[in-house]
């Protein structure tokens, strides 16, 4: 326990192990959330293996860390976490840039199509990402089920995505696919802003956000920027990960789908379809919006 408490007990340590709770990540990953040296997070990282906090896993040429599946390191990082405030705001940053890079990773790997990448996709073409569509922005690509939809459904299809490691394992995923009409695109931000669009291009028939970066209240302005580059008549896909209801410990304020609509609304979108989608372990909201006052969703 003693040991265990000495690994914990240090503000960039405890922030690698809330990050490494939610999923296996890269040091590349974990030094882009913490916005230090992947020399100083390697430092951390083998104290928090050394006391059996954390385990380190090799896919391919990469190699991953976890949290122990140990039984009693697992227990005690479950009664830690459950102290930290999951609402603070440099764990909320943390988060968002850490997953910002996930596929570049997964596909590298060979690993990135899962159940609920398709459940994402059943759900956004049954809402009408269908032939034929002139052109469709994905912004994000947590889900490589998403960017085959997308690029299927329309002539042209252009991907935004947060990193060069990721662009690589977008493009090589297209090869694969044989997906035609796709362009992929790197951002110069963390989340979706208006130099990323207006370099995109002209206005789109869909847009498709995956795991946005930003949370919380800056995922408005997000919203708010996507909406902008709607062509007439177009709609918005959003895939908002969410915490489950039922292990929260603290009390909810606003309703996750409450405040994806409300979110919504701000950005001037009206919700036509909002539905919550569970697999493999993770919670998505996946709604579909239209500027407010345009026409209603064909059946």
């Amino acid at each position: 326990m003693v040991r265990w408490l000495r690994a914990a007990g240090e503000p960039s340590r405890l922030r690698l192990l809330a990050l490494c709770a939610q999923g296996r990540l890269t040091v590349s990953d974990l030094a882009r959330a913490l916005k230090q040296s992947e020399a100083r997070v390697s430092r951390h990282l083998g104290i928090l293996c050394e006391a059996g906090l954390l385990e380190r896993i090799r896919q391919g040429q990469w190699v991953q860390y976890s949290v122990s599946p140990a039984a009693e390191p697992a227990s005690f990082l479950r009664g830690l976490l459950a102290q930290v405030d999951r609402r603070d705001p440099e764990l909320l940053r943390d988060a968002a840039a850490a997953r910002a890079d996930t596929l570049g990773v997964a596909a590298a790997a060979g690993w990135g199509e899962s159940r609920l990448g398709r459940a994402l996709a059943a759900f956004a073409t049954g809402a009408g990402l269908t032939p034929p569509l002139e052109s469709v922005l994905l912004a994000g690509i947590a889900h490589p089920e998403l960017l085959e939809s997308a690029a299927r459904a329309a002539r042209r299809c252009r991907v935004l995505v947060g990193t060069r490691r990721a662009a690589q394992a977008a493009r090589a995923f297209v090869e694969r696919r044989a997906l035609a009409g796709v362009t992929v695109q790197v951002m110069n931000s963390a989340t979706l802003a208006e130099p990323d669009l207006a370099r995109a291009g002209a206005r789109f028939d869909a847009v498709l956000l995956d795991h946005p970066s930003a949370s919380g209240e800056a995922l408005a302005a997000v919203l708010s920027s996507a909406a902008r580059v709607l062509a007439p008549g177009g709609r918005l896909w959003i895939f908002d990960p969410y915490e489950s209801l039922e292990s929260s410990r603290e009390r909810i304020v606003e309703h996750p789908l409450a405040r994806l609509r409300r979110l919504l609304g701000a950005a001037g979108l009206k919700c036509e379809r909002l539905s919550p989608v569970e697999a493999d372990g993770e919670h998505v909201l996946a709604a579909l919006a239209r500027p407010a006052g345009s026409g209603q969703l064909a059946a």
